[in-house]
């Protein structure tokens, strides 16, 4: 347990913190799951909406160094290339 003022101060904001941070990566894994469950399911329309949400939470994760910047970048391409697959005829 943190002994000084300004110790104590420290712990209560990396708590603080954690638990945005925590809450945020959730939301992020939780839309690129409906952009995948929605490509899966062969609903493209849907699957390009929740993916620039997906798209849009990823590039603030990255920029609050949440996620890794390249991690969010290579999540979205992968998405993106999903999606792309999905559009195309089968066959």
């Amino acid at each position: 347990m943190p002994n000084s003022k300004s110790a104590k101060k420290r712990l209560r904001q990396n708590i603080a913190r954690r638990a945005e941070n925590l809450s945020t990566k959730r939301a992020v894994r939780s839309q690129v799951r409906k952009v995948r469950q929605a490509v899966e399911a062969g609903d493209v329309e849907l699957a390009e909406t929740e993916f620039r949400l997906a798209a849009k939470r990823l590039d603030k994760a990255g920029t609050h160094n949440i996620i890794h910047k390249n991690a969010a970048a290579r999540i979205k391409s992968r998405l993106s290339a999903r999606i792309k697959a999905a559009k195309l005829p089968a066959g």
